[in-house]
């Protein structure tokens, strides 16, 4: 009884600690970040922090870094589940490793030197010259994820559907792919952080974002201007990490909560 009753309470209080943490976390980035521009948009700027440090400019690139993020994780999403679906079949299994291991390399290789690498090879540059890259450096957790969630599915239960008549195909919609959402939300959360991070990168290609703020305060030695994009930054990625960590909670299947 006391086994049972210790376990009951230590699952009620991981469960109201991550209740919490989604209340917290994005209260603390709004009251960091608000704090924050409040003091960089009321201070007396000069000439040259003040064409960085207003609200159209401000809104604007981070607009910006919300696209390349939004873009970079529906072409991972796009490319890496019906990869990871396919992967998974039997007849496909033997080259899994090999798909597996050029995503490894493009998350292994520096954001910045394949962002570089895609402009010396195609003569781009703006908005889909930093996507694309930063597209194949995030499609690591999500095909890697959707593969293990589905192999990771109890072979009874398989068995079982196909006992019942399901075809392949039902199996895998109806049995498989239910049980993987778990393993892929992971995945892809991991993948929307990675895409907000290397999306500072973006200006190295006339990407924009908040990266150009980032540059700006460094190269100008605005202090304040550095400030303000690296924080605007980390407070977008940390709000696309809890809508990540609420998208798992709503989209989890409810026998596993």
């Amino acid at each position: 009884m006391t086994t049972i009753e210790s376990g009951f309470s230590t699952g009620s209080g991981s469960r109201r600690a991550e209740r919490g943490r989604f209340i917290a976390q994005p209260l603390a980035v709004v009251v960091i970040v608000g704090a924050v521009l409040v003091w960089a948009l009321t201070r007396d700027n000069d000439a040259i922090e003040a064409e960085s440090l207003n609200i159209s400019t401000l809104l604007h690139d981070t607009w910006q870094h919300l696209l390349i993020t939004l873009a970079v994780a529906a072409i991972v999403v796009v490319v890496a589940v019906p990869l990871g679906m396919l992967l998974t079949r039997t007849w496909a299994r033997r080259v899994a490793p090999l798909f597996l291991t050029i995503a490894n390399i493009g998350q292994a290789a520096p954001a910045l030197g394949m962002i570089v690498l895609f402009f010396l090879w195609t003569s781009w540059e703006g908005f889909w010259c930093a996507v694309l890259p930063l597209a194949f450096y995030s499609l690591l957790p999500v095909l890697r994820n959707t593969i293990v969630g589905i192999e990771a599915v109890d072979p009874a239960l398989i068995d079982a559907g196909r006992g019942i008549g399901m075809s392949g195909s039902a199996v895998l919609w109806r049995i498989e792919m239910p049980l993987a959402v778990p393993l892929m939300l992971a995945g892809l959360r991991t993948s929307l952080v990675l895409a907000v991070g290397t999306a500072t990168l973006a200006f190295f290609v006339n990407g924009g974002g908040l990266g150009e703020l980032i540059d700006t305060g460094y190269k100008l030695n605005r202090i304040p201007v550095l400030i303000t994009g690296a924080v605007l930054a980390v407070g977008l990625a940390l709000l696309i990490d809890w809508v990540g960590a609420v998208l798992e909670e709503v989209f989890g299947p409810r026998g596993l909560k």
